[in-house]
């Protein structure tokens, strides 16, 4: 037993010893910015900004330690900027090894990254946001019921970080406060009626106009004569449900022992049978149908004679068949006029006080306005603005008129506004679920929540069912908002809608081409998201969306990829005929994914030529979030004009144009990314020559790694997931949000990148994440 004590006494400080890592003879001591940091300042840095200048005023010597670093953070990631960028040091100065540029960096970083782990949470800071052009149409739309684009005349909304729904940049100015005040009066006076209703439309078709179309000269023919048994009938676009009735004049020939007689019809169903006893001698006689429901579209009203007879011993031609002579057919409706906007917003208790009618209609429509139960102090302005109509002469639906354009100019309708209900609080503390209902709203769908939100904010229960509710959200036909709103700005497509390549390079591209390029994208992010794919299918996929004028720009002819000639042909796929847009299938590498779908090589694209320095650029800013900075003054554009190619390809240009150092580090990073898409023109169509020289696809990345065209490219790119994963949730947090991410972010933003690298990369939990995190449902405690 003693023996066992000892030889335990001997092993256990031994394996803790060689277990231990700092027991490891090759473990080197943790760099630290005090030492490490400082003597690299020393070395390259201090001679500008600190010992004999302070060069930009940025004084480096004032850092002594980790926590002066946290403490002007923004300063440091300027510096880290400028490092990576290789715009410091100066060339003239001594320049510091790879390994050294970057063991310095990583120590930065480092610091930042325990500071971050330690640091109190932060959500950050909204400033206050107006709805902007396509949030305010939207709502009007579905809090009013009027869908006329008000906001079309409104000034452009800024734009910041790349989106126009950002709290900091959208303003309110002079004109646009004019424009409130003017749709306001517009949208009430056509959702709300003063006075009588208008008398319902009616739509009158004459004989000749009906069909079957009349043959021979028609021009004295006044009435339509019906000799057997059959109908006359018109088309009617209708666009709005509700009660219809027809009408007719008529009169009929008898032959036999009964009258002619007819149906009304209505999309094939029978609306009222009549007998005409008026004949040829007499005035024709005026019919109505029986009152019937009828769908918004296109809809065939008839008449229909009923009761054919011919008299075999008739001598006179002119009186052998019954006849049913028809002068037109009219329809009218709908019955009830009043616009269904008139009807939701002004219901209420027929039995209730004019007080009690006004009360209760404001009091629900400034609640859906306002996106939270409006106050009775509220309700009760807005009811003084209706007794003054009225003491001005003006009658109770008018002053009620008044009173919901006073709602629509509330700074709590135009803004989204979101009081603290715990101002004296100090830590970070929950937004309350109204304002939850108003930010999952605005984000997936650019509206005002629907009435499931309001419920579930009013019974305080959103914020436990939130993850349900944000999938129901994206499986609604509103979330169609999220491509039209983010993906749209996300790739800068909204370029392509002004984009003019040169006609005289460009014959073949037109309008239906623009527009089929735009659609392309559109479906395609569509189909990522409703079907909940894989993010990465954004940068290779081996499908996309096409229809007839597209498919000829790319040289495909049918849904299985087939090409234009293509001599290794596969399985025949159907034809794409026509506007509208098909899946096709791609297997050969040549088109996939974002990169090489033809609006976003369009509009990284000169009017004249490829640009490789916008398309690298564009992948390093889009896709990889690592924008490059901006170029040194006064560099010149590289030659466009006839004479250019005389110095060689594009290539070689390019090569030629970034020889200075200044320029060298940048394009070292974009240009390669650009040349691999060199095989597509400035419009997206595939080449293989740019002029009289062949086009080279392939490159080095600063990294080392070597591509040999799109398709290798794609491939290192997918593998670069993480830094993918990372700005796409950047740019739909800083959408979600509002804002710009702060370094504070950063924990959330590496919280949703690795939710979505264990959950396959799937769309919807991309948004989910975003949805649960601290910065969408959180708000800031009182000492930030």
């Amino acid at each position: 037993m003693a023996s066992c004590r000892a030889l335990c006494a001997f092993l256990v400080p031994t394996l803790v010893a060689l277990l231990t890592p700092h027991a490891c003879a090759d473990d080197k001591p943790k760099a630290t910015f005090a030492k490490d940091g400082i003597a690299f300042l020393k070395t390259h840095c201090y001679y500008c900004h600190g010992e004999k200048f302070t060069k930009s005023e940025l004084d480096l010597t004032s850092y002594q330690d980790d926590k002066s670093l946290v403490k002007d953070r923004k300063v440091w990631l300027k510096v880290m900027q400028m490092l990576e960028a290789g715009a410091m040091p100066p060339k003239e100065r001594e320049q510091p090894k790879p390994e050294e540029f970057a063991a310095f960096l990583k120590l930065i970083d480092d610091v930042f990254e325990v500071a971050d782990r330690n640091a109190k949470p932060d959500p950050g800071h909204v400033t206050i946001r107006r709805l902007n052009r396509t949030e305010y149409n939207n709502t009007i739309r579905d809090l009013v019921g009027v869908d006329f684009q008000p906001a079309e005349d409104f000034p452009s909304d800024d734009v910041g970080h790349g989106f126009d729904n950002i709290g900091d940049v959208l303003s309110l100015s002079p004109v646009l406060l004019e424009r409130y005040l003017a749709a306001a009066e517009t949208i009430m006076k056509r959702a709300v009626l003063t006075g009588d209703p208008p008398k319902p439309p009616v739509r009158h078709v004459a004989a000749r106009f009906l069909e079957p179309a009349l043959q021979g000269n028609t021009d004295n023919v006044h009435f339509r004569d019906l000799k057997t048994k059959g109908r006359v009938h018109s088309l009617y676009n209708l666009t709005l449900d509700g009660d219809y009735r027809i009408r007719t004049r008529v009169y009929g020939l008898q032959v036999g022992d009964e009258p002619p007689k007819f149906t009304f019809t209505a999309e094939d169903k029978e609306y009222g049978s009549f007998e005409v006893k008026a004949d040829s001698d007499k005035k024709p006689e005026s019919f109505t149908s029986q009152t019937f429901q009828l769908k918004a579209g296109q809809r065939r009203v008839a008449v229909e004679f009923t009761n054919e007879f011919k008299d075999p011993n008739a001598t006179d031609p002119a009186k052998q068949s019954r006849t049913l002579f028809v002068e037109y057919i009219e329809l009218e409706g709908p019955l009830d006029s009043t616009p269904e906007s008139h009807k939701r917003i002004m219901a209420c208790k027929p039995d209730a006080s004019k007080e009690e009618k006004s009360r209760e209609i404001l009091t629900r429509f400034a609640t859906r306005a306002y996106r939270r139960p409006a106050t009775k102090d509220e309700v009760d302005r807005l009811i003084k603005v209706v007794e003054s109509a009225e003491k001005r002469g003006d009658k109770w639906d008018a002053g009620m008129q008044l009173a919901l354009e006073a709602v629509l100019v509330s700074p709590k309708f135009l803004f989204r506004i979101e009081l603290d209900d715990r101002p004296d609080s100090s830590d970070q503390h929950p937004i309350d679920e109204y304002q939850l209902a108003s930010r999952l709203s605005y984000f997936l769908w650019s509206t005002m929540p629907d009435q499931e939100l309001f419920d579930l904010a009013g019974e305080k229960k959103l914020t436990d069912n939130l993850e349900a509710q944000v999938r129901r959200m994206l499986k609604d036909p509103k979330a169609h908002a999220l491509v039209d709103n983010f993906a749209m700005q996300w790739l800068q497509l909204h370029r392509l809608k002004t984009f003019e390549p040169d006609p005289k390079l460009f014959p073949h591209f037109d309008e239906p081409l623009r527009q089929a390029m735009l659609k392309e994208t559109e479906l395609f992010f569509d189909h990522i998201m409703r079907e909940d794919r894989s993010v990465l299918e954004l940068i290779d996929a081996d499908y996309t969306f096409l229809n007839e004028r597209l498919a000829r720009h790319y040289g495909i002819v049918d849904t299985n990829g087939n090409r234009t000639g293509g001599k290794d042909r596969k399985k025949p796929g159907q034809p794409i005929r026509g506007e509208n847009f098909v899946r096709v299938h791609l297997a050969d590498g040549e088109r996939g994914g974002l990169l090489t779908q033809a609006s976003i090589l369009t509009v990284s694209s000169n009017p004249t030529r490829t640009s490789p320095v916008k398309r690298g650029k564009w992948v390093l800013e889009q896709l990889l979030g690592t924008p490059p900075p901006p170029p040194p003054p006064n560099v010149p554009e590289l030659p466009a004009d006839d004479k250019a190619q005389l110095t060689g390809s594009l290539r070689q240009r390019m090569e030629q144009h970034r020889s200075k150092t200044s320029c060298a580090n940048c394009h070292a990073k974009m240009d390669p990314l650009g040349f691999a898409f060199e095989n597509y023109d400035a419009i997206g169509a595939y080449r293989t020559k740019d002029g009289d020289f062949d086009i080279d696809p392939s490159g080095t990345l600063p990294d080392g790694r070597t591509f040999k065209g799109p398709q290798e490219l794609k491939q290192i790119l997918k593998e670069k997931k993480t830094l993918f994963s990372r700005c796409l949730t950047e740019k739909l947090l800083t959408y979600a949000t509002g804002r710009g991410l702060e370094y504070y972010d950063r924990r959330t933003v590496n919280a949703i990148v690795k939710a979505l690298e264990q959950n396959d990369y799937r769309f919807s939990k991309l948004v989910v994440e975003i949805c649960k995190s601290d910065p969408f449902r959180m708000r800031r405690g009182k000492d930030k």
